[in-house]
């Protein structure tokens, strides 16, 4: 994901901004005893997984859901995959492992979340569903241009999703966070209809880090910058994540955005470490290949 990037994250204030005065409250009210978390790459391909393959891994991913126990999946962005691809899919990975599928693009940035998306969407769940309980949770990214004159569409939207499969939305455009009215609104309609509130942490977007969370599970999609400075920003979220376990968050879903060269750390497996450490998780920390 090139979004957000900048030439000069050294220069960048990274500071993770309070929690959104409602977070805390939206945490109490729905509080649960277990947190359950999941971290993953956004691709499982080796083109952007460089060096994390062993040499003679036959499939990539039944390796990768080994070694992770998500995977944000942004294929389904370009193309709406056969119920069989998905079928496929599902049984080639371990039984604790969750997809996070990406909606189509047709919805979310063709038709724009106009009123004839519903055929699209039946066609993408019809195929979706095929992962069974290893479905997580879809996620729909709106373009950096859609703003709230269409709010309409997003009200429509949203009341028309079964509530039986978990979403999360994703807002790119500043204006949906910098007109406190508009803001409340819009985290309202989420709330009410227990869709989550994706979180962007990339550079040059410092703007729609709103960390306000509308459900119970926090949806966070990290952008890396290739400077240690990506050390000390996942030490933040750890510390953050630790605050949000003790108000009772239910389920963590975070993505790191990372093209892994030979050279380059794993960034996922730091994370990993971090929060076995300091929340108490169990996760499996994944390696890379010494080829």
């Amino acid at each position: 994901m090139k979004f957000g990037r900048v030439d000069n994250p050294q220069d960048i204030d990274f500071t993770l901004p309070e929690d959104h005065p409602d977070t805390l409250k939206t945490l109490n009210k729905n509080a649960a005893d277990n947190i359950n978390v999941f971290v993953g790459c956004a691709k499982w391909n080796r083109a952007d997984l460089q060096g994390f393959y062993p040499r003679g891994t036959k499939d990539d991913l039944e390796y990768y859901s080994r070694q992770f126990n998500a995977i944000e999946l942004n294929a389904t962005f370009y193309r709406i995959f056969s119920p069989e691809q998905f079928s496929k899919w599902y049984s080639k990975t371990p039984e604790n492992f969750r997809f996070f599928p990406k909606m189509n693009q047709e919805v979310s940035h063709w038709k724009r979340l106009n009123k004839d998306i519903n055929p699209v969407i039946d066609n993408y769940l019809n195929s979706a569903i095929n992962l069974k309980e290893k479905l997580g949770c879809i996620f729909l990214q709106m373009h950096s241009n859609f703003s709230p004159k269409d709010f309409n569409r997003v009200i429509d939207f949203a009341e028309s999703w079964p509530r039986e499969v978990p979403l999360a939305m994703e807002f790119r455009n500043t204006t949906w966070y910098n007109d406190t009215g508009i803001a409340g609104e819009l985290y309202q309609l989420l709330e009410e209809n227990n869709i989550s509130n994706v979180i962007v942490d990339t550079a040059g977007r410092r703007d729609i880090l709103h960390m306000r969370l509308t459900n119970s599970r926090a949806f966070i999609r990290y952008v890396d910058t290739n400077h240690n400075i990506d050390y000390e920003r996942l030490d933040d979220w750890v510390q953050r994540l630790k605050k949000w376990k003790a108000n009772g968050i239910n389920e963590v879903n975070f993505f790191i955005h990372q093209n892994i060269k030979k050279e380059s750390p794993l960034l996922s497996a730091y994370l990993i470490e971090q929060l076995n450490t300091e929340i108490g998780t169990n996760l499996k920390v994944p390696i890379k290949s010494q080829n």
